[in-house]
């Protein structure tokens, strides 16, 4: 069996930085399938040779720890490369060419879209007109993998749903979202489902809320195109957030397949419950951090918003009366992505709490995302010596630690190999993409309209805005990053 790649955008960042990396490292584990090639296709004059070697610089830049000059040899001898513009469909006729020519007539085809979004609809229709999707034979699999953001709203959603539905079927579609090739994001469904202890008490009736943080150190970087015109609440809320709240909050599926699994995603979404234009102010915050205005590419008037912190509620039996708290934003005090569970307090106070602490602090499980993956559960016990003294403690679980291994996959690494071989159950279905914007865009609306919150400036290396914690509060709860103090920095744990 022969299995061709195309990546779309081959001398992209993209490209050079996460996509060849993670197929490298599929190779290097012996998991691509045998007679694999992976043909680039973009406007840069390049011969194969220069592909190679361009991609062979950026390894060595971006995982110099991978690279291994025998194995890197081998690997390029299937890499090739194709000089084509994206909006001329007679290209697409030579890239065509180009596959039958180092992968003959492949059983697999694997198209990825690793361009600016503006291109997607034109590759999209130019492979449906040179015949590149369609399966003449049982045994032929013709795939597209789309990059986010997908759409821009639901309507933009809609219609690139719409022209992906014109040249291939819904199976033949990829929507990928790195976050979901995280090691402790797939951990989440063995977590919940797996384990007899927590599933009984993830309901309204133990846990009081939810929290949902995706923190970024740095600023938009060279993004201020998209970013600026994009915003906060398009770029991470509308994707990686929402999928973070389905794995919390969907029931178990009737077992582990693509379509159960994502149905049940579903299902979660169509509970969220929608905030009204003129309660926008109440249950959401908006910041913009200090600088932004002068970043190269960004308008010096700009209104765009690099942070955002959500109350959302879920109505359905399990979640009813649970606030699910969501946060995001650019040049943060740190790196990091975290769920925290907080359970609801003992009805009674009993025990002495140790000296400084007035109040009896709550259960709570932390799911450590990113930078270290792993689970922190506290909970409270006594004090040794101290009578009925009572403090909290943790028990911590980390990937690094507990299987002894110096570094996690690249969350591409999973996702690619699931695309070559058809499991879409780490990628969003088009029901899912447009019932999250269809959450979102309520929002943005009523930031551009007379009830919007005020937009706060905030300082570099913050959490954002101080009415970002006032959301919390307001009802006696607080922001956790358990996660943060396991690395050593003071974290804001209680």
């Amino acid at each position: 069996m022969s299995t061709a790649i195309v990546i779309f955008g081959a001398s992209g960042d993209l490209t050079s930085r996460k996509l060849i990396p993670a197929l490298y490292g599929n190779f290097r584990k012996k998991r691509l399938p045998e007679n694999t090639s992976i043909i680039g296709f973009s406007r840069t004059p390049l011969s194969d040779d220069a592909f190679r070697e361009n991609l062979r610089e950026a390894l060595l830049k971006f995982s110099p720890a991978d690279y291994d000059q025998s194995i890197w040899a081998e690997f390029a001898r299937n890499l090739y490369y194709q000089i084509g513009n994206i909006e001329n469909g007679a290209d697409f006729r030579s890239l065509s060419d180009k596959i039958e020519s180092v992968a003959g007539s492949p059983e697999v085809s694997l198209y990825y879209l690793a361009t600016a979004p503006r291109f997607f609809p034109i590759a999209i229709a130019s492979l449906g007109a040179a015949g590149m999707i369609r399966e003449t034979k049982p045994s032929e699999k013709r795939r597209i993998v789309v990059e986010k953001p997908f759409g821009r709203d639901l309507p933009s959603a809609i219609a690139l749903n719409q022209d992906l539905h014109k040249v291939a079927q819904e199976r033949q579609i990829f929507r990928i979202d790195h976050y979901l090739g995280k090691e402790t994001v797939q951990n989440l469904l063995v977590f919940r489902f797996g384990n007899a202890i927590f599933e009984p008490l993830w309901n309204r009736n133990f846990i009081d809320h939810v929290q949902i943080t995706v923190a970024e150190s740095v600023g938009i970087e060279h993004r201020a195109g998209y970013y600026d015109q994009a915003g906060v609440l398009r770029d991470m809320f509308q994707s990686h957030l929402m999928q973070l709240l389905t794995l919390v909050a969907m029931e178990p599926p009737a077992i582990v397949e693509a379509d159960a699994l994502r149905d049940e995603k579903v299902k979660a979404l169509r509970g969220v419950r929608d905030i009204p234009e003129e309660a926008v102010a109440r249950f959401t915050v908006r910041g913009q951090y200090a600088g932004y205005t002068s970043e190269e590419g960004v308008d010096s008037r700009s209104t765009t918003a690099t942070f955002a912190a959500l109350q959302l509620s879920i109505d359905n039996w399990r979640w009813q009366g649970v606030p699910f708290f969501l946060r995001s934003g650019k040049k943060l005090k740190e790196k990091l992505s975290e769920i925290v569970i907080k359970f609801r307090r003992p009805p009674l106070q009993m025990f002495d709490t140790q000296a400084g602490i007035t109040e009896l602090s709550t259960n709570h499980l932390s799911i450590c995302i990113q930078p270290d993956e792993g689970f922190h559960l506290r909970f409270i016990t006594r004090v040794p010596d101290g009578g009925m003294q009572i403090r909290p403690a943790a028990m911590n679980f980390h990937y690094r630690e507990s299987f002894h291994i110096s570094s996690i996959p690249e969350a591409y690494e999973r996702l690619l190999l699931d695309a070559i071989h058809g499991d879409a159950s780490l990628f969003a279905r088009n029901d899912e993409i447009e019932l999250a914007w269809k959450i979102i865009d309520p929002i943005q609306a009523g930031w551009e309209g007379e009830h919007a919150p005020p937009l706060l400036p905030y300082p570099a290396g913050s959490w954002g805005p101080p009415t970002a914690d006032e959301l919390l509060w307001r009802d006696g709860r607080w922001w956790t990053q358990e996660c943060s103090a396991h690395k050593g920095s003071p974290g804001r744990a209680r």
